[in-house]
Protein backbone atom coordinates (compact mmCIF):
# COMPACT_ATOMS: atom_id res chain seq x y z
CA UNK A 1 0.00 0.00 0.00
CA UNK A 2 2.86 2.40 0.86
CA UNK A 3 4.58 1.67 -2.45
CA UNK A 4 1.33 2.25 -4.32
CA UNK A 5 0.83 5.62 -2.62
CA UNK A 6 4.39 6.60 -3.48
CA UNK A 7 3.79 5.53 -7.08
CA UNK A 8 0.60 7.62 -7.15
CA UNK A 9 2.50 10.75 -6.05
CA UNK A 10 5.30 10.10 -8.52
CA UNK A 11 2.80 9.67 -11.37
CA UNK A 12 1.19 13.02 -10.53
CA UNK A 13 4.64 14.65 -10.70
CA UNK A 14 5.32 12.88 -14.01
CA UNK A 15 2.00 14.04 -15.45
CA UNK A 16 2.68 17.62 -14.37
CA UNK A 17 5.93 17.54 -16.35
CA UNK A 18 4.16 15.90 -19.29
CA UNK A 19 1.65 18.74 -19.26
CA UNK A 20 4.58 21.10 -19.74
CA UNK A 21 5.73 19.21 -22.87
CA UNK A 22 2.86 20.72 -24.83
CA UNK A 23 4.04 24.18 -23.85
CA UNK A 24 7.56 23.31 -24.98
CA UNK A 25 6.16 21.88 -28.21
CA UNK A 26 4.60 25.22 -29.04
CA UNK A 27 7.71 27.17 -28.04
CA UNK A 28 10.02 25.07 -30.26
CA UNK A 29 9.95 26.31 -33.85
CA UNK A 30 10.66 22.90 -35.45
CA UNK A 31 8.00 20.84 -37.20
CA UNK A 32 6.38 18.03 -35.20
CA UNK A 33 8.36 15.08 -36.67
CA UNK A 34 11.71 16.92 -36.51
CA UNK A 35 11.00 18.01 -32.93
CA UNK A 36 10.30 14.39 -31.96
CA UNK A 37 13.42 13.20 -33.81
CA UNK A 38 15.60 15.52 -31.68
CA UNK A 39 13.68 14.62 -28.52
CA UNK A 40 14.40 10.94 -29.10
CA UNK A 41 18.14 11.11 -29.73
CA UNK A 42 18.81 13.55 -26.89
CA UNK A 43 16.83 11.37 -24.47
CA UNK A 44 18.60 8.17 -25.54
CA UNK A 45 21.99 9.86 -25.31
CA UNK A 46 21.15 11.07 -21.79
CA UNK A 47 20.08 7.62 -20.64
CA UNK A 48 23.13 5.92 -22.15
CA UNK A 49 25.39 8.22 -20.12
CA UNK A 50 24.00 6.76 -16.88
CA UNK A 51 26.40 4.15 -15.41
CA UNK A 52 25.13 0.58 -15.62
CA UNK A 53 22.51 1.15 -18.31
CA UNK A 54 24.49 -0.55 -21.10
CA UNK A 55 25.06 -3.57 -18.84
CA UNK A 56 21.29 -4.02 -18.42
CA UNK A 57 20.70 -3.53 -22.16
CA UNK A 58 23.15 -6.32 -23.06
CA UNK A 59 21.21 -8.68 -20.77
CA UNK A 60 18.02 -8.33 -22.84
CA UNK A 61 16.98 -11.32 -24.96
CA UNK A 62 16.05 -10.87 -28.62
CA UNK A 63 12.34 -11.36 -27.98
CA UNK A 64 12.43 -8.78 -25.19
CA UNK A 65 14.21 -6.31 -27.45
CA UNK A 66 11.53 -6.89 -30.10
CA UNK A 67 8.77 -6.05 -27.61
CA UNK A 68 10.60 -2.90 -26.48
CA UNK A 69 11.22 -1.89 -30.11
CA UNK A 70 7.49 -2.09 -30.91
CA UNK A 71 6.67 0.01 -27.85
CA UNK A 72 9.32 2.57 -28.85
CA UNK A 73 7.94 2.87 -32.38
CA UNK A 74 4.42 3.42 -31.01
CA UNK A 75 5.79 6.05 -28.65
CA UNK A 76 7.50 7.89 -31.50
CA UNK A 77 4.28 7.84 -33.56
CA UNK A 78 2.32 9.06 -30.54
CA UNK A 79 4.63 12.05 -30.18
CA UNK A 80 4.49 12.83 -33.90
CA UNK A 81 0.66 12.91 -33.71
CA UNK A 82 0.65 14.88 -30.46
CA UNK A 83 2.99 17.61 -31.67
CA UNK A 84 1.39 17.49 -35.10
CA UNK A 85 -1.92 18.35 -33.44
CA UNK A 86 -0.28 21.27 -31.61
CA UNK A 87 1.30 22.63 -34.80
CA UNK A 88 -1.91 22.17 -36.84
CA UNK A 89 -4.07 24.03 -34.36
CA UNK A 90 -1.33 26.41 -33.18
CA UNK A 91 -2.68 25.59 -29.74
CA UNK A 92 -1.47 23.38 -26.90
CA UNK A 93 -4.99 23.17 -25.49
CA UNK A 94 -6.48 21.27 -28.45
CA UNK A 95 -3.94 18.44 -28.36
CA UNK A 96 -4.09 18.24 -24.57
CA UNK A 97 -7.88 18.00 -24.45
CA UNK A 98 -7.89 15.21 -27.06
CA UNK A 99 -5.23 13.32 -25.11
CA UNK A 100 -7.65 12.79 -22.23
CA UNK A 101 -9.49 10.12 -24.21
CA UNK A 102 -6.55 7.83 -23.43
CA UNK A 103 -8.33 6.39 -20.37
CA UNK A 104 -11.26 5.27 -22.53
CA UNK A 105 -8.91 3.46 -24.90
CA UNK A 106 -6.93 2.02 -21.97
CA UNK A 107 -10.11 0.63 -20.39
CA UNK A 108 -10.65 -1.41 -23.58
CA UNK A 109 -7.05 -2.21 -24.51
CA UNK A 110 -5.67 -3.28 -21.12
CA UNK A 111 -8.02 -6.28 -20.58
CA UNK A 112 -7.54 -7.38 -24.20
CA UNK A 113 -3.75 -7.19 -24.13
CA UNK A 114 -3.11 -8.38 -20.55
CA UNK A 115 -5.93 -10.98 -20.74
CA UNK A 116 -7.62 -9.78 -17.59
CA UNK A 117 -11.30 -9.20 -16.87
CA UNK A 118 -12.96 -5.99 -18.02
CA UNK A 119 -13.49 -3.58 -15.16
CA UNK A 120 -16.82 -1.89 -15.77
CA UNK A 121 -15.91 0.93 -13.39
CA UNK A 122 -12.87 1.66 -15.59
CA UNK A 123 -15.04 1.62 -18.70
CA UNK A 124 -17.59 3.91 -17.06
CA UNK A 125 -14.85 6.37 -16.03
CA UNK A 126 -13.31 6.15 -19.49
CA UNK A 127 -16.67 7.04 -21.05
CA UNK A 128 -17.02 9.83 -18.50
CA UNK A 129 -13.69 11.28 -19.60
CA UNK A 130 -14.71 10.86 -23.25
CA UNK A 131 -17.88 12.83 -22.46
CA UNK A 132 -15.79 15.58 -20.91
CA UNK A 133 -13.62 15.75 -24.00
CA UNK A 134 -16.78 15.89 -26.14
CA UNK A 135 -17.79 19.05 -24.28
CA UNK A 136 -14.37 20.49 -25.03
CA UNK A 137 -14.78 19.51 -28.69
CA UNK A 138 -18.08 21.46 -28.76
CA UNK A 139 -16.10 24.63 -28.21
CA UNK A 140 -16.07 26.54 -31.49
CA UNK A 141 -12.38 27.34 -31.05
CA UNK A 142 -11.40 23.67 -31.51
CA UNK A 143 -9.98 22.68 -34.92
CA UNK A 144 -11.61 19.32 -35.87
CA UNK A 145 -8.62 18.05 -37.89
CA UNK A 146 -6.13 18.89 -35.15
CA UNK A 147 -8.43 17.35 -32.56
CA UNK A 148 -8.71 14.13 -34.60
CA UNK A 149 -4.92 13.82 -34.80
CA UNK A 150 -4.87 14.39 -31.03
CA UNK A 151 -7.36 11.52 -30.58
CA UNK A 152 -5.01 9.25 -32.54
CA UNK A 153 -2.18 10.36 -30.25
CA UNK A 154 -4.33 9.38 -27.25
CA UNK A 155 -5.01 5.91 -28.69
CA UNK A 156 -1.30 5.35 -29.31
CA UNK A 157 -0.48 6.55 -25.77
CA UNK A 158 -2.94 4.07 -24.27
CA UNK A 159 -1.56 1.30 -26.46
CA UNK A 160 2.13 1.79 -25.63
CA UNK A 161 1.33 2.31 -21.91
CA UNK A 162 -0.55 -0.98 -21.81
CA UNK A 163 2.24 -2.81 -23.66
CA UNK A 164 4.74 -1.28 -21.24
CA UNK A 165 2.70 -2.70 -18.37
CA UNK A 166 2.76 -6.16 -19.93
CA UNK A 167 6.31 -6.37 -21.28
CA UNK A 168 8.57 -3.77 -19.66
CA UNK A 169 7.84 -3.49 -15.93
CA UNK A 170 10.21 -6.32 -15.00
CA UNK A 171 13.24 -4.60 -16.53
CA UNK A 172 15.56 -1.83 -15.40
CA UNK A 173 13.49 1.26 -16.22
CA UNK A 174 16.44 3.26 -17.58
CA UNK A 175 17.63 0.48 -19.89
CA UNK A 176 14.13 -0.37 -21.13
CA UNK A 177 13.41 3.28 -21.89
CA UNK A 178 16.73 3.68 -23.73
CA UNK A 179 15.99 0.65 -25.93
CA UNK A 180 12.42 1.72 -26.62
CA UNK A 181 13.27 5.27 -27.59
CA UNK A 182 16.40 4.16 -29.45
CA UNK A 183 14.28 2.07 -31.79
CA UNK A 184 11.76 4.91 -31.96
CA UNK A 185 14.58 7.18 -33.12
CA UNK A 186 15.74 4.69 -35.80
CA UNK A 187 12.17 4.23 -37.04
CA UNK A 188 11.48 7.96 -37.23
CA UNK A 189 14.82 8.51 -39.00
CA UNK A 190 13.56 6.27 -41.79
CA UNK A 191 10.24 8.14 -41.92
CA UNK A 192 11.58 11.69 -41.89
CA UNK A 193 11.80 11.91 -45.72
CA UNK A 194 8.05 11.13 -45.74
CA UNK A 195 7.27 14.09 -43.47
CA UNK A 196 9.85 16.48 -44.89
CA UNK A 197 11.14 16.79 -48.46
CA UNK A 198 14.61 15.22 -48.78
CA UNK A 199 15.97 18.42 -50.30
CA UNK A 200 14.98 20.51 -47.26
CA UNK A 201 16.05 18.00 -44.60
CA UNK A 202 19.54 19.48 -43.98
CA UNK A 203 17.95 22.85 -43.31
CA UNK A 204 14.89 21.81 -41.24
CA UNK A 205 16.85 19.36 -39.05
CA UNK A 206 19.01 22.07 -37.52
CA UNK A 207 17.29 23.84 -34.58
CA UNK A 208 17.53 27.56 -34.02
CA UNK A 209 19.73 28.62 -31.08
CA UNK A 210 16.68 29.40 -28.94
CA UNK A 211 15.26 25.91 -29.56
CA UNK A 212 18.19 24.06 -28.01
CA UNK A 213 17.37 25.02 -24.41
CA UNK A 214 13.74 23.92 -24.79
CA UNK A 215 14.80 20.70 -26.52
CA UNK A 216 17.18 19.81 -23.67
CA UNK A 217 14.52 20.49 -21.03
CA UNK A 218 11.99 18.51 -23.06
CA UNK A 219 14.33 15.54 -23.56
CA UNK A 220 16.22 15.31 -20.28
CA UNK A 221 13.68 16.48 -17.69
CA UNK A 222 10.32 15.83 -19.35
CA UNK A 223 11.28 12.59 -21.13
CA UNK A 224 14.29 10.73 -19.70
CA UNK A 225 13.34 11.42 -16.08
CA UNK A 226 9.58 11.02 -16.50
CA UNK A 227 9.70 7.84 -18.61
CA UNK A 228 11.92 6.11 -16.07
CA UNK A 229 9.65 7.20 -13.22
CA UNK A 230 6.48 6.22 -15.09
CA UNK A 231 7.83 2.76 -15.95
CA UNK A 232 8.80 2.28 -12.30
CA UNK A 233 5.30 3.33 -11.20
CA UNK A 234 3.67 0.78 -13.52
CA UNK A 235 5.10 -1.94 -11.28
CA UNK A 236 2.63 -0.85 -8.60
CA UNK A 237 -0.34 0.66 -10.44
CA UNK A 238 -2.43 -0.51 -13.41
CA UNK A 239 -2.08 0.88 -16.93
CA UNK A 240 -5.65 2.19 -16.66
CA UNK A 241 -4.88 4.01 -13.41
CA UNK A 242 -1.77 5.45 -15.02
CA UNK A 243 -3.83 6.67 -18.00
CA UNK A 244 -6.44 8.08 -15.64
CA UNK A 245 -3.74 10.19 -14.00
CA UNK A 246 -2.55 11.18 -17.47
CA UNK A 247 -6.01 12.70 -17.91
CA UNK A 248 -4.79 15.44 -15.58
CA UNK A 249 -2.17 16.30 -18.21
CA UNK A 250 -4.67 18.33 -20.28
CA UNK A 251 -5.78 20.20 -17.19
CA UNK A 252 -2.23 21.01 -16.04
CA UNK A 253 -1.13 21.82 -19.57
CA UNK A 254 -4.11 23.97 -20.44
CA UNK A 255 -3.72 25.97 -17.23
CA UNK A 256 -0.07 26.57 -18.13
CA UNK A 257 -1.06 27.46 -21.71
CA UNK A 258 -3.58 29.95 -20.36
CA UNK A 259 -0.94 31.58 -18.17
CA UNK A 260 1.88 31.57 -20.75
CA UNK A 261 0.07 31.99 -24.09
CA UNK A 262 -3.26 33.49 -22.95
CA UNK A 263 -5.08 30.64 -24.71
CA UNK A 264 -7.90 30.84 -22.12
CA UNK A 265 -9.21 33.89 -23.97
CA UNK A 266 -10.30 31.58 -26.81
CA UNK A 267 -11.97 29.00 -24.54
CA UNK A 268 -15.66 29.04 -23.76
CA UNK A 269 -18.01 27.44 -21.24
CA UNK A 270 -17.98 23.97 -22.94
CA UNK A 271 -14.26 23.68 -22.31
CA UNK A 272 -14.56 24.41 -18.62
CA UNK A 273 -17.45 21.94 -18.26
CA UNK A 274 -15.35 19.29 -20.00
CA UNK A 275 -12.32 19.99 -17.81
CA UNK A 276 -14.49 19.66 -14.69
CA UNK A 277 -15.77 16.25 -15.90
CA UNK A 278 -12.20 15.05 -16.55
CA UNK A 279 -11.01 16.13 -13.10
CA UNK A 280 -14.02 14.44 -11.48
CA UNK A 281 -13.24 11.16 -13.24
CA UNK A 282 -9.70 11.15 -11.86
CA UNK A 283 -10.83 11.43 -8.24
CA UNK A 284 -14.14 9.56 -8.31
CA UNK A 285 -12.78 6.03 -8.85
CA UNK A 286 -12.05 5.23 -5.16
CA UNK A 287 -15.56 6.38 -4.22
CA UNK A 288 -17.13 4.22 -6.93
CA UNK A 289 -15.15 1.14 -5.86
CA UNK A 290 -16.22 1.63 -2.24
CA UNK A 291 -19.84 2.08 -3.30
CA UNK A 292 -19.80 -1.08 -5.43
CA UNK A 293 -18.24 -3.12 -2.60
CA UNK A 294 -20.94 -1.93 -0.20
CA UNK A 295 -23.74 -2.80 -2.61
CA UNK A 296 -22.40 -6.20 -3.71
Amino acid sequence: MKQERSADLQMHFVVLLWGFTAILGKLISLSGPVLVWHRLWITVFTLMCIPGVWKHIRAFKRRQVLHLAIIGILTALHWVCFYGSIKMADSASVALSALATGSFFAAILEPLITRTRFDWINIFLGLMVFTGVRFIYADSAIDPAAFSVGILAAFLAALFSTLNKKYATGFDARAATAVELGFGFLFLSLLLPVFESPESLPEVLYPKPADWLWLIILSVVCTALTFVLALHCLKYISAFKSNLYVNMEPVYGIIMAALIFNEAEDLGLPFFIGAAVIISAVFIKPLLKTLVQQIF
